[in-house]
C-alpha cells in the first residue's frame, strides 16, 4: 500500500515540499538521499524541479522503516545499490535484511530485559514504605 493513498487521490507527482511534509523529512534529507544514492532518479520538471512519484514514496517509507532498525546508511545505500542492480542481487538483499533483523531481534531483546528492570522498580515503588530503594 502506498504511503500516501489515504491521502492524495490518484496524483503522480509530487515536489519536495509536498514530500518533505507528507513524510516528515526535510527537504535537505530528501536532497542528501538522493546526492548519496539513496535514493533512486528523482524525475526533473521542465524547470529542474524534482518531481516524486507514489513508487519513489513507497520507497521513502521502507527507507524510514530501515532507519528505525538502526541499520547503518552505508548498508542502507547498498542495499538500494543492489535493488537497482537487479534481480540478480537478491540474494544479497536478502542476506542483508537477515543480517538487520537478527540485530533488531537483539535489541528486542535487549529492551525487553530492560522493560523487566523497570517493572520491578515501579513495582518497588508502588509497595514500599520503608527501606533505601536501589
Amino acid at each position: 500500500m502506498s504511503v500516501i493513498a489515504s491521502t492524495s487521490g490518484t496524483r503522480e507527482h509530487y515536489t519536495i515540499s509536498e514530500v518533505a511534509a507528507l513524510t516528515g523529512l526535510t527537504a535537505h534529507t530528501l536532497r542528501w538521499y538522493e546526492r548519496i544514492g539513496l535514493m533512486p532518479h528523482v524525475d526533473r520538471s521542465h524547470t529542474g524541479q524534482r518531481r516524486f512519484t507514489t513508487r519513489d514514496l513507497d520507497w521513502l517509507a521502507f527507507v524510514g522503516k530501515l532507519r528505525l532498525t538502526g541499520m547503518p546508511v552505508a548498508d542502507m545505500v547498498r542495499y538500494a545499490e543492489l535493488v537497482r542492480a537487479g534481480d540478480h542481487t537478491r540474494e544479497e538483499r536478502r542476506e542483508l535484511l537477515e543480517a538487520t533483523r537478527r540485530n533488531v531481534l537483539a535489541r528486542v531483546t535487549e529492551l525487553r530485559e530492560t522493560l523487566a528492570v523497570l517493572d520491578v522498580k515501579i513495582a518497588h515503588y508502588g509497595t514500599a514504605c520503608g527501606g533505601t530503594p536501589t
